[in-house]
């Protein structure tokens, strides 16, 4: 199979949903969906009347009818809430029950099937190593539905191959557990057996191929021989960014300092004898041809895809960032307080979204969706902390105020970007968090070709200049 030249960004938490997956697909290039909180956004697109019916649908091609119907009737609301206050799932812990093993499972095969539905593009699905607690039945769900490429970023993904290969056979798989607290040597490992889980299948799953999304040669070298390419991405690539090496340093707009270090010698890269993609400020057909002139087999790209109509992103948003564009008025800085993860994260400066100082600060403090949170192993029992909790529950756990200055609530703020924003009984309806990349300059001859309302096929006709 030839590689792509283009892999549409796993845009976090629905903006890159099955519709923008599929039409990237359908156009010959690496669609991919995101698999992060798919479970909690498969239930509430439920609540909300599972408008056109793609899930009920999906769920007819489910393995096991039992657990298609179980999580259906468990979710769907006929007449669909519109008062934004969700039926919330349970939270992620080490020993998860197996009705949430079970929503994990079937909503990640929903998105990845939607995806796949009525082409023979490929399909792909992104997921955040930091995100541990889910990744397991995770991605069983996804290889259910015949995935074609597992990316992951935002940690060191080690034992994922492994688990991919087991899941082959539906065999049984352990991922072991980042916990702060560890005595040296000691491991805490999460188990998901597929066959106590969805019960006995048959038929052999396919091997899909994967690929980490890294920052620096020493980690493509350390993951070489257990992967299947590279997606390399930058310093100014949206999302979640690696930490600049060497001392943190800040400029006079409180961002960090990327230098000579942070740079990827992509002629080792090369060396390595496996496929790359190249990620942040790519997507043009100058940055296309760039990427190949170094050796890359294509470019992953976000930001333009995430504007695009077919992007789950809300269309309110949308385009107020695109008309800010137009008029040369959108600063994206980026964040390195914002995420609970520690990662620097880059920060669409938006009116009426927590970018603004007095939207975050009027924010009480709620941690109901849980999937940044760490393991912690304190007095010999395993909690769950997370900087961007309540204050007085963050420093009973153990945590300082400085480690709570700045944090945001990705969770509920991601969910919000895409329409599914919980109505809060204090402090009301969620707020957005939208992020892009440094470079939306990419996206500007776009909008100027094709509109503001452009489409993927649009994107992927521009940059392969046709």
């Amino acid at each position: 199979m030839t590689p792509p030249s283009i892999i549409q960004g796993g845009m976090g938490a629905g903006v890159s949903s099955w519709p923008l997956a599929k039409a990237v697909s359908e156009q010959g290039q690496l669609g991919v969906v995101s698999g992060t909180a798919l479970d909690s956004i498969m239930a509430r697109r439920l609540q909300l009347g599972d408008v056109g019916g793609h899930i009920k649908y999906a769920l007819s091609f489910f393995p096991n009818k039992q657990i298609a119907e179980c999580v259906y009737e468990k979710y769907y609301v006929r007449a669909g809430k519109h008062n934004g206050k969700f039926k919330l799932i349970p939270k992620w812990t080490i020993n998860p029950s197996k009705a949430l093993f079970e929503l994990a499972v079937v909503a990640n095969f929903v998105e990845v099937f939607l995806a796949k539905e009525g082409h023979e593009g490929i399909v792909g699905i992104n997921y955040l190593e930091k995100i541990q607690m889910p990744n397991l039945a995770s991605i069983y769900g996804a290889m259910l539905a015949g995935v074609d490429y597992i990316l992951m970023g935002a940690g060191i993904p080690w034992e994922i191959p492994d688990v991919i290969k087991k899941y082959v056979h539906h065999e049984e798989a352990f991922l072991s557990m980042d916990v702060i607290g560890l005595e040296t040597g000691e491991k805490i490992l999460m188990r998901f057996n597929p066959q106590d889980v969805v019960g006995e299948i048959a038929k052999s799953l396919k091997l899909p191929k994967f690929l980490p999304i890294v920052s620096s040669f020493v980690l493509a070298k350390k993951l070489t021989g257990r992967a299947d390419g590279f997606v390399i991405e930058g310093p100014i690539a949206g999302g979640h960014n690696a930490l600049p090496r060497g001392l943190l340093q800040l400029d006079k707009n409180g961002e960090p300092v990327y230098g000579e270090k942070d740079e990827v010698d992509l002629d080792k890269i090369a060396g390595l004898g496996l496929p790359f993609w190249l990620a942040g400020g790519f997507g043009s057909p100058a940055g296309l041809q760039k990427a190949l002139f170094l050796g890359a087999s294509g470019i992953q790209v976000g930001t333009p895809f995430a504007l695009c109509q077919e992007s789950g992103l809300g269309i309110d948003y949308k385009q107020a960032i695109l008309q800010k564009i137009t008029a040369e008025e959108l600063v994206v800085l980026t964040d390195h307080r914002a995420s609970p993860t520690g990662f620097p994260f880059k920060v669409v400066q938006l009116e009426q979204t927590l970018s603004e100082r007095e939207a975050y600060e009027k924010r009480p403090r709620i941690c109901d969706l849980g999937y940044l949170r760490s393991l912690q192993k304190k007095q010999g029992t395993i909690g769950y902390i997370c900087p961007a909790e309540i204050k007085t529950s963050f420093l009973a756990k153990g945590g300082t105020t400085p480690e709570t200055q700045g944090r945001k609530c990705l969770c509920n703020a991601l969910m919000a970007n895409i329409g599914l924003g919980q109505n809060q009984h204090v402090g009301g309806e969620e707020r957005p968090l939208i992020t892009l990349g440094s470079n939306v300059e990419v996206v500007r001859p776009i909008i100027e070709q094709y509109g503001l309302s452009y489409t993927a096929s649009d994107v992927i006709n521009f940059i392969l200049d046709e």
